[in-house]
């Protein structure tokens, strides 16, 4: 939908809900582009494979964290990359499956004749016919079929499909109504998926090293599940927030409020830093929502010392959350503390100096806690 007829529609469209499966309004996704392709398992049960290795086993070794595919996960992958023989106009670039999603890097070469959409329809539909073979035990032709009571044939799937638990007896249509949103009969993968637009400024490069290290980062959450399991409805000082990382930091005896003005010049900020990472040193644990330039480089400058610290972030958290690329260890290791006071939301709208003096009256309250 381009921009004229999103802002014809919008007036009728009522209330806009959080999504990460939305396409971007007036994008053309036709065009020569580099896209990330995130796309979840219904019901996010770990079909595709299960993870193996140790977090703390050397990169290149044996032990190194790693998905081992399932028949059907062999089957995800053989279609991801079938998609450039397809559609010679697109080159995978890159597929990292997961047990219970898969992301993937699509480079749109040329301009196509058909939409990106139309292209993981296709790749979708045909994951839903291996899933119908392998793990419902349909034949090819089972979309049509009413499901049948059996287990699935293949052994390798068995230790990661508990598919067969929702599978219900044959009857006629007229006594048990299917519901429009039933996706136990023949769906694997979950409604839409996510896409995102790949820019300059080694952009890929990140994302490549992310798909690389997502089993590693998989490993790691299992061992330290209490460090990144995100716990809403956290009362501090009479403000309810949402959660992630150690709690234990809000119980520290001295926790000190990273604030700084926007009017500070470097040699200023510098010095700003050297206060309170000498501070953190001696004990305490700072706390901040990091928005001006220098409370940010005081933040990093204590993530990269390993110093302890709590950051309140503006943007709220769903159910599957997790902390971004440069907190991820800093949460493993027990010395990070995200707290989100506010809803979570796609789509980020701009601080207002509201919302930034709010952050920094939380801020204080929890420090005088």
């Amino acid at each position: 939908m381009n921009k004229e007829e999103y802002e014809k529609h919008k007036p009728f469209a009522g209330e806009k809900k959080p999504s990460m499966l939305r396409r971007r309004v007036g994008h053309d996704y036709e065009s020569r582009r580099m896209y990330l392709i995130t796309m979840t398992v219904e019901g996010r049960r770990p079909l595709l494979g299960r993870l193996a290795g140790r977090s703390d086993a050397p990169e290149g070794s044996a032990d190194w964290p790693h998905v081992e595919l399932s028949e059907l996960g062999e089957k995800v992958r053989e279609r991801w990359y079938a998609t450039e023989q397809i559609y010679p106009e697109i080159k995978v670039v890159a597929l990292q499956i997961m047990p219970d999603h898969l992301h993937g890097i699509l480079f749109v070469r040329e301009r196509m004749a058909q939409h990106l959409g139309k292209v993981i329809k296709g790749f979708k539909a045909g994951c839903n016919k291996a899933y119908r073979e392998l793990v419902l035990g349909l034949p090819a032709n089972g979309a049509a079929t009413r499901l049948q009571q059996r287990q699935p044939s293949s052994s390798s799937l068995q230790p990661v499909c508990y598919a067969a638990t929702t599978l219900q007896p044959h009857t006629h249509p007229s006594q048990h109504p299917k519901p429009k949103d039933d996706r136990t009969h023949g769906y694997l993968w979950s409604r839409g998926y996510n896409d995102h637009i790949l820019s300059g400024d080694g952009e890929l490069q990140r994302w490549l090293n992310y798909l690389r290290t997502n089993p590693l980062r998989l490993a790691i959450k299992r061992e330290h599940l209490d460090l990144f399991r995100v716990r809403f409805g956290l009362t501090i000082a009479g403000q309810t927030y949402a959660a992630i990382g150690n709690q234990f930091l809000l119980s520290a005896p001295q926790k000190l409020q990273v604030q700084c003005s926007r009017r500070l010049t470097d040699a200023e900020i510098q010095e700003k830093v050297a206060f309170f990472l000498a501070e953190a040193r001696k004990g305490a644990v700072l706390v901040s929502p990091a928005i001006s330039k220098g409370e940010q480089a005081i933040m990093r400058a204590a993530l990269d010392a390993r110093l302890p610290l709590i950051f309140l972030t503006p943007w709220g958290f769903n159910a599957f959350s997790k902390p971004g690329h440069q907190y991820f260890d800093a949460c493993a290791e027990g010395r990070f503390l995200i707290l989100a006071p506010w809803e979570h939301q796609n789509q980020r709208i701009p601080l207002t100096r509201d919302m930034c003096l709010t952050l920094n009256g939380m801020t204080k309250s929890i420090c005088e806690k």
